[in-house]
């Protein structure tokens, strides 16, 4: 059975790894929403419009599956209210165009702790409340720990993270697991078995879920 996706945050790191392994498939139709399209299966997007009127700024394509991998980090947009406008508000333009494009079912990428005080974590949870509240069957949340992974844009922070990810992971046991470096190939081959899970519900998916998935070990 053909699945379509539609998918947003396609040219980041996750969202790259993951638009190669659907591209690879003869099962699912992709359409990547991109500001700059390069290939066939990209779609030109002002998310500006896209977040002012989710339902005409898109086609009217059908669509199966939603996949949000945008992100960003407050130093590279600018400001908190930009980041709050990529993090949260595309984010949920993008869940309520799936939406009204028929999806029943979404995959969102947040981070681990989101909802949490700080602020990059407040948005990052506040764009998971907007996204389970559209009424979609199935929503998969992603909450990866410290990606590993290389980037097109620098994040010098991240950078020096990665580089500690060896001595301190081992010491994160039990629920701390979910804080350790997780690759981001993995993230991508567990999102892509997600995209292909149906039961209903809510479900959360932290670094021991997302190796589970990523080894086929786990259907979410």
């Amino acid at each position: 059975m053909t699945v379509r996706v539609l998918l947003a945050g396609g040219t980041g790191l996750v969202g790259g790894l993951l638009t190669g392994r659907l591209l690879a498939r003869g099962d699912v139709v992709l359409t990547s929403l991109v500001r700059s399209p390069r290939r066939a299966e990209e779609s030109a997007i002002d998310f500006e419009a896209l977040a002012a009127d989710p339902v005409e700024a898109f086609g009217s394509e059908p669509v199966d599956v939603g996949v949000s991998c945008l992100g960003t980090t407050i130093r590279a947009a600018g400001s908190q209210a930009a980041f709050r406008r990529v993090d949260r508000d595309y984010v949920l333009a993008v869940a309520r165009a799936a939406r009204a494009r028929g999806a029943r079912r979404f995959v969102l990428v947040t981070s681990v702790g989101a909802g949490a005080r700080s602020f990059y974590l407040r948005v990052k949870g506040e764009a998971e409340v907007g996204v389970r509240a559209l009424g979609f069957q199935r929503v998969d949340l992603v909450r990866p720990g410290l990606l590993l992974g290389e980037r097109a844009e620098r994040r010098p922070g991240e950078r020096l993270a990665q580089r500690l990810a060896p001595f301190l992971d081992p010491l994160l046991l039990g629920r701390l697991d979910r804080y350790a470096a997780l690759p981001a190939t993995t993230v991508a081959a567990a999102i892509e078995r997600l995209i292909g899970a149906a039961a209903p519900g809510i479900y959360v998916h932290h670094n021991r879920e997302l190796r589970a998935l990523a080894d086929g070990r786990h259907a979410g």
